[in-house]
């Protein structure tokens, strides 16, 4: 024989009720069947919500029970011939109308008992397997129905009855062996006491009903029929990438159904694990899928974590003070108040030194164990020896869940470590000594991070998903999403690194999509955004709080470069190729790093200096390998040094720096780059990053350009001035040209002093042959005396810019 259970969703509706129907009558045509169904979907809440409204004198519990009235006879109707409605019309009726007058009872007592909320919540399932019993002879002729209330027998303990075993037993085993159909249907959730006082089995009931028949039957098997494929990874609710188990321990399904795991109802494998009865969770929806079976079977695999698992809405209370170190019944009192109050214990740690410990209850219990625990300890508190209880609310539980996680090394640092990494504060942690359960407590706001960063760590074949928030789509931003969307498949290949754009912002409009924007139309998708704001902007990615989340400012602006403070504070690296925060005070420099370091956030800026080019990381590590930085010599600016490379008799000042500027080499300000700030930015960012403190104000600037260029307010006036001032630029060429030197901008630092500015390069120097836009650095250090390092190649240029970027991004991903 086999027990069958069907829950709420698979009973739903008429439609849902016909699945369960073809399941149960394919089954039974092969052995015998118990089949224990849940309430209509939705209907116990509205039976808690009706009782709750006729206790408050609230008239309005009458609109639910025609609500439930109505769902139920239209169910009916639509399983049931018309020939053959009328007295189960009746019958129907007949239960509702006894529910109406237990409702009517509490409007006019205005109370609500839990003797009498247990009888009113048991109607859903009595009014659920009524209907599907009598659909199921409309099919199966050999079935009958049989009143749960009379086989299981449980004590007064209303809201969640203890079952009487032994009597229990007898009685299911002494109607089974009478009973002769081949399908026999109960309804889940509902029992009595021995003097058939109606009780229920706790929320979730249904499936211990269904157990404790299966185990008082030794049926063969136990099956849950629900709406999911079986147990998973990790909710998939939250956790779009978890998986299904296959297989699993009753230990452990014991241990995912505590903390969590919805799908099966944790007191139902007891009863079945003491008769050795294996459970099979299936789908009603896809009963060809697998499922996942649940056995003593232990299934030796690579991965010895099974599943991750979650309890939300935790309070911990945590009781300390030298009153507690070595004095023996402070944990037996503490536990004795908590029982007394019927408070259940869900996380238990205690510091060895027996100074505190912390309990994690449910945060409806918080106030009353509160209470209850200092008037407790009223006595010591008074006395100093032991301070009033702390409450700490709005927490979560999550646990790693694995049969052979005792066998492996470093279970418990990896879990750490991942949580850590993306600031996920552990306010707790507790391991049981058979090492099956790892569970920690944290923010309910970081419980999607947690479960999608840890599953990500454990079951995605070391996948690590980026979340891209994209500041400033103009020309290098544009290029760098389209890099994105050529190279995204071959990341995931190839990587293991999974790249989603999570916000677009320019200075009109920002979009943000939790589950990505779609690259193939971002534009059209920004261009219908909301209008940008950049406080907005911060505050979604502080809501979302996404696991490895990246702040990738592609602006020149001095404004966004003010927030980087904020982002890496909530453990969200920041890439960016704008100078102005690298360049700018000292201190502001520096705490952007120590906050870097300090939440495991990465900062990251290679394209400051040199594009795509590795300038800063060489930098980096030539110093993290002892080296000196004794000398710099460099030409920075790939739009100077293409402006001066096409600069000559046929082709003016004006027009090479116009041309420029439409190629995308010079900053939307041209005056940027020919002031030389650019570049004392850059060669400043070089000089911190070799250890040095500098200040851009110590950096002296020999300006080329005439102070009225200089000075202009907008482009139209500025290139108007070079006109005007084109004899200036005609006359520095003309010099060059006699010396047999080419113009260049230099960037130098030595002994502490740092200059930039226009140079006449010999045919003998390194920088005479350098072409179009490229960059090229000199440096000279303790290792490279004679011949210094040198780094050469493109400096400027929208498609360069962006690989830096993405270079930067990738740097991240293989972290």
């Amino acid at each position: 024989m086999k027990v069958l259970k069907f829950g709420g969703t698979s009973v739903a509706n008429a439609e849902n009720i016909n699945r369960v129907l073809t399941i149960v009558t394919e089954k039974a045509k092969n052995e015998k069947l118990v089949v224990v169904v849940s309430a209509l979907s939705k209907v116990t809440d509205l039976l808690q919500l009706a009782s709750q409204k006729a206790a408050s004198n609230d008239e309005s519990y009458k609109e639910i029970v025609t609500e439930i009235e109505k769902k139920h006879l239209d169910t009916l109707k639509e399983l049931i011939p018309v020939s053959e409605q009328s007295s189960l019309l009746s019958h129907l009726k007949r239960i509702v109308n006894h529910l109406e007058t237990l409702l009517d009872g509490c409007f006019l007592l205005g109370e609500l008992s839990p003797r009498t909320e247990d009888t009113i919540l048991g109607f859903g399932e009595l009014l659920s397997s009524y209907i599907i019993a009598e659909a199921l002879k409309q099919k199966e002729k050999n079935s009958s129905y049989a009143d749960s209330r009379e086989l299981i027998k449980t004590n007064a303990g209303f809201g969640k009855a203890i079952v009487d075993f032994e009597t229990t037993n007898r009685l299911v085993a002494n109607f089974f062996a009478s009973n002769n159909s081949q399908v026999v249907v109960l309804p889940g959730f509902i029992a009595s006491t021995s003097d058939k006082i109606p009780t229920t089995l706790g929320r979730g009931g249904s499936d211990y009903t269904a157990a404790i028949i299966a185990a008082a039957l030794n049926a063969t098997d136990l099956e849950i029929w629900t709406d999911v494929n079986g147990m998973f990874t990790a909710n998939p609710k939250i956790v779009k990438q978890a998986q299904p188990i296959a297989t699993i321990s009753y230990q452990e399904a014991m241990e995912l159904s505590h903390f969590g795991a919805k799908v099966l109802y944790p007191p139902t494998i007891q009863p079945v694990l003491r008769k050795n009865i294996p459970i099979l969770i299936k789908n009603t929806f896809e009963p060809e899928a697998v499922g996942t079976y649940i056995s003593n079977e232990i299934v030796v695999q690579t991965n010895p974590v099974k599943g991750i698992s979650h309890i939300d809405n935790i309070a911990l209370l945590t009781l300390e003070g030298p009153g507690m170190v070595g004095v023996s019944g402070s944990s037996k009192r503490l536990f004795e108040v908590l029982s007394q109050e019927s408070i259940n214990v869900i996380f238990i740690t205690q510091a060895s030194s027996e100074h505190s410990i912390c309990i994690g209850i449910l945060n409806s219990d918080a106030e009353t164990a509160e209470i209850a625990i200092n008037k407790a300890f009223e006595v010591e508190i008074a006395q100093n020896k032991i301070d009033p209880c702390i409450v700490e609310h709005n927490l979560c539980i999550i646990a790693l869940v694995g049969e052979n996680m005792k066998n492996h090394q470093g279970l418990s640092g990896r879990m750490f470590s991942t949580l850590g990494k993306n600031n996920v504060n552990i306010r707790a942690i507790a391991q049981g000594a058979s090492e099956r359960n790892i569970s920690a407590v944290i923010n309910e706001r970081d419980v999607k991070k947690a479960l999608n960063t840890l599953h990500e760590n454990f079951f995605e074949e070391n996948t690590k998903q980026l979340n891209l928030f994209v500041m400033g789509v103009g020309n290098v931003g544009e290029k760098f999403i389209e890099q994105i969307h050529q190279q995204k498949k071959f990341l995931k290949e190839n990587l293991k690194i999974n790249l989603r754009v999570i916000a677009l912002s320019n200075s009109r409009k920002m979009h943000f999509d939790e589950d990505g924007i779609s690259l193939k139309d971002w534009k059209t998708i920004l261009d219908n955004g909301n209008a940008a704001n950049q406080e907005q902007f911060i505050a979604k990615v502080k809501e979302l709080n996404l696991r490895n989340s990246i702040f990738v400012d592609i602006t020149a602006n001095e404004s966004v470069s003010k927030t980087y403070e904020q982002y890496l504070k909530q453990s969200v690296g920041v890439v960016t190729c704008n100078k102005i925060a690298c360049s700018s005070a000292y201190d502001n420099y520096k705490n952007l790093k120590n906050l870097s370091r300090q939440y495991h956030a990465p900062f990251l800026f290679e394209t400051n200096v040199g594009a795509g080019l590795p300038i800063i990381d060489t930098v980096k590590n030539l110093i993290a390998s002892g080296d000196k930085v004794n000398k710099i010599q460099a030409v920075l600016s790939g739009s100077l040094n293409f402006i001066f490379n096409n600069f000559d008799e046929n082709n003016s000042f004006h027009d090479v720096v116009k041309e420029a500027g439409v190629q995308g080499f010079t900053e939307p300000d041209p005056k940027i780059d020919l002031s030389g700030i650019d570049v004392a930015r850059k060669i400043l960012i070089l000089i911190r990053e070799s250890g040095y403190q500098m200040d851009i104000e110590a950096i002296a600037n020999e300006s080329f350009m005439p102070a009225e260029c200089l000075e202009t307010t907008s482009n139209e006036a500025f290139f108007a001035s070079l006109l005007k001032h084109a004899a200036h630029f005609d006359a520095l060429y003309n010099e060059a040209k006699s010396k047999e030197s080419r113009l260049k901008y230099v960037a130098q630092f030595e002994n502490g002093k740092t200059s930039v500015g226009l140079q006449f390069i010999p045919k003998d120097h390194p920088f005479y042959n350098l072409e179009g836009k490229d960059n090229i650095v000199l440096f000279y250090t303790d290792r490279y005396v004679d011949q210094p390092l040198l780094i050469k190649g493109a400096g400027a240029g929208a498609a360069v810019t962006a690989s830096g970027i993405f270079a930067d991004v990738i740097r991240i991903g293989n972290v």
